[in-house]
């Protein structure tokens, strides 16, 4: 079993056109200005697209042969030896209750998991808590819906800050 920490956007390459801003040229006061940047900080790198929040200095692009997993850049990855989160990420995927019908159509992907037993194709999924979905692969995902709770939300925060140790 392995947590793959996953870069959600990228900027575009210099041959695709560049984006309007996030906030589309709006004035914010300086002090929410402030706050923004406060909480944006405390955030891994990667997590937020360039020009979200005003000030921050783009994340450079990676070069062309960055990992990646299902066409998101793996910014980290960590195998899970723990059985107490391994049975916490069995325990999150395993389970109907934890996933909803979607509310988005987005996949911004924030982590990936991969899960295999010998002899067998990993089963992959990735998981974009900013858009609140997920998506399997190499397997069929058993619940027919595929947006995430907000407790297994607070589930895949807590599995990653454990694998992560806080990174």
């Amino acid at each position: 079993m392995t947590v793959l920490r996953l870069q959600n956007f990228e900027a575009p390459s210099p041959a695709q056109p560049a984006q309007a801003p996030a906030l589309g040229g709006l004035s914010l006061p300086p002090q929410i200005a402030q706050w923004i940047t406060a909480g944006a900080s405390l955030l891994p790198p990667g997590l937020l697209p360039p020009g979200l929040v005003p000030g921050a200095t783009a994340t450079p692009p990676p070069a062309a042969d960055a990992p990646r997993f299902h066409g998101f850049r793996i910014l980290e990855g960590q195998p899970v030896s723990d059985a107490s989160t391994k049975g916490d990420v069995i325990d999150l995927f395993g389970h109907g209750a934890n996933f909803q019908d979607t509310t988005s159509n987005c996949m911004f992907a924030e982590f990936g998991f991969a899960m295999a037993q010998p002899g067998a194709p990993a089963a992959e999924i990735l998981v974009s808590l900013s858009c609140e979905q997920v998506q399997g692969y190499n397997f069929t995902w058993p619940y027919g819906r595929t947006g995430i709770t907000p407790a297994a939300s607070q589930k895949v925060v807590s599995i990653a800050q454990r694998v992560f140790q806080g990174r």
